[in-house]
């Protein structure tokens, strides 16, 4: 990164082109990222959380900061349209997903993280997009997961044909993940307007909370939906060591902390009480060492026909692209790491209608992968 930072002052000296000019414009190229080449599309945002298709020509951006932004793909012209106040930025809280509703117009979903009196609660929001504007932004769940820790959030969101999912981390209390009385550590169900189903599974059992749909989980920033083969996939964050990637069943327990194939940040200690416990679900894919993975798609498009029909993961700490290969009984079979060479911590991951793949990372760039 230091050699590529002198290469283009260098270019912008020879040609005296102002800086931020030069940078964007030399970025702007191919580069070649191991066997693959993106495209820079835009820079200089404040860690972009989330990126979202609004129309053919329009993403949605949310920035961990606060900032709601919509980027033009064809001028690739950036402009904030939104900061949200009740958003607090603290440790890896802050303004996180967005997501537009399939099934109202102009209807979109955020998570972040708010601050009450005492801690911070991951959050469900909706808002209408109207002119370039947001309005009517209302909160449809404050959970209850409160710590005043700064971990373990969450939060994505994803829709089957009727419903709504988020995910909620752990809050950086390991006992929450066995305790569903609170939402800490668990995937959430509701109706679009924030209803509880009524057959979400502990709905009427005693000091339970009703919006949970699975639970057991460290924190879980990768949500995806298949509309083809109608399963919820996850990926969430381990200790040291294991990182998970679970298909989602209703109800069922996915083991943290009584389950762990992670080690102790302190010492060569295991987590947990075993890799596997009865009545808890095992993962499809542990990672070991961590990628840290931060989102999760599964690619259905034509435009990288080698991609068709795979998981595809952010990887922030081994920043690259993890791609999994699937069998006929959603098994994962083998795994391969594209863009390790791009040297940045991959945030979101972005299907277009058209079949495209869009990236954010951390470092405020947003690219295209090319075909």
């Amino acid at each position: 990164m230091a050699f590529k930072q002198a290469f283009i002052q260098g270019k912008c000296a020879v040609f005296k082109i102002p800086f931020f000019v030069c940078v964007f414009t030399l970025l702007s190229t191919v580069l070649t990222a191991q066997d693959r080449q993106v495209e820079l599309i835009t820079a200089g945002l404040e860690s972009p959380w989330a990126i979202e298709q609004i129309n053919d020509q329009t993403l949605i951006i949310t920035e961990k900061t606060g900032h709601v932004g919509l980027l033009n793909l064809s001028n690739k012209e950036y402009n904030r349209i939104a900061t949200i106040q009740e958003s607090a930025l603290h440790g890896q809280g802050g303004l996180l997903d967005v997501a537009v509703s399939p099934f109202a117009p102009n209807t979109l979903y955020f998570t972040y993280s708010k601050q009450v009196k005492a801690g911070y609660e991951t959050t469900l929001a909706i808002a209408t997009l109207k002119e370039n504007k947001l309005i009517h932004w209302r909160n449809i769940l404050i959970t209850q997961s409160n710590s005043d820790t700064g971990r373990h959030f969450g939060s994505r969101i994803t829709f089957d044909d009727n419903y709504l999912f988020f995910s909620v981390g752990d809050r950086g209390i390991r006992d929450n993940g066995q305790d569903i009385s609170t939402h800490a550590g668990s995937i959430i169900r509701l109706h679009p307007d924030g209803r509880v189903p009524s057959d979400n599974p502990f709905v009427d059992q005693a000091n339970a909370q009703p919006e949970i749909w699975s639970y057991g989980h460290r924190n879980p920033q990768g949500l995806f939906y298949d509309h083809k083969d109608k399963i919820l996939w996850s990926i969430e964050h381990g200790p040291r060591g294991g990182d998970e990637v679970n298909l989602i069943t209703q109800g069922k327990n996915y083991g943290w902390a009584r389950v762990s194939h992670g080690k102790e940040y302190w010492g060569p200690f295991n987590v947990g009480e075993a890799e596997e416990l009865p009545g808890m679900e095992s993962p499809k894919k542990v990672y070991i060492p961590s990628i840290a993975p931060s989102s999760l798609i599964l690619y259905r498009g034509n435009t990288y026909p080698e991609l068709t029909g795979k998981l595809i993961a952010g990887a922030l700490k081994l920043t690259h692209l993890n791609v999994l290969s699937l069998d006929a009984n959603q098994n994962i079979t083998k795994e391969a790491r594209i863009l390790s060479s791009l040297n940045e911590r991959i945030r979101d991951v972005l299907a277009l209608k058209n079949g495209e793949i869009l990236i954010a990372t951390d470092q405020g760039n947003v690219y295209r992968l090319m075909p």
